[in-house]
This record gives C-alpha cells, structure tokens and sequence, in this order.
C-alpha cells in the first residue's frame, strides 16, 4: 500500500515501478477470473448432470452473459430426461395374528 500511495503522489510515475506493479496484479487478477469460472462452472455441473443433460453445456457459462442466459433457458424449457422415483404408498399396519 506504501509503494502505491508514493506512486499515486509523484507526477510522472517511474516505469520501472509501474512494471513492478504490473506485474503484481497480473496474477491477481488472472487469479480471481479462474476462481469466478469455478465457482460459476461447477454447480451448473452438477446441475446439468442431474438434470440428465451432457454436462459440457456447463462451458456455456464461459461466455459473458449471453452464454449464462442460454444455459438457463435451456434447463428452464427443455424436457429433462430424469426419471420421477416412485412414490412410496402409504400402507395401513398389518394386525398381528393371533
């Protein structure tokens, strides 16, 4: 913070400095991009695996926005190929015999 307060108070800043700085927040923020892809990819993942569908539709999301919005729409209004499990009947207890 010290080096980015003196970097922010001189008038023409020293290029070797902004390189230093550059160099630094390159990693940062690549860092922070694949971070935000995996936290958006793998729970569409798993979604769309449950969901029935090949789950590389996931990729989609990899497009800003317009990928997203598709995806969506595609487990919004498509036929999911999941089977319902059965519903278990309720059955009145058997009396003891006698």
């Amino acid at each position: 913070m010290h080096s980015l307060a003196l970097f922010l108070l001189q008038e023409q800043p020293d290029p070797a400095m902004v390189q230093k700085m550059a160099m630094i927040m390159i990693p940062v923020i690549l860092g922070a991009i694949i971070i935000g892809i995996i936290i958006l990819i793998v729970p569409c993942w798993f979604i769309l695996k449950k969901a029935g569908f090949t789950p590389w539709l996931s990729l989609l999301c990899l497009l800003p926005s317009l990928g997203l919005l598709v995806l969506l729409y595609v487990l919004a209004f498509a036929e999911w190929k999941v089977v319902p499990a059965p519903q278990q009947a309720w059955q009145p207890p058997v009396p003891p015999q006698a």
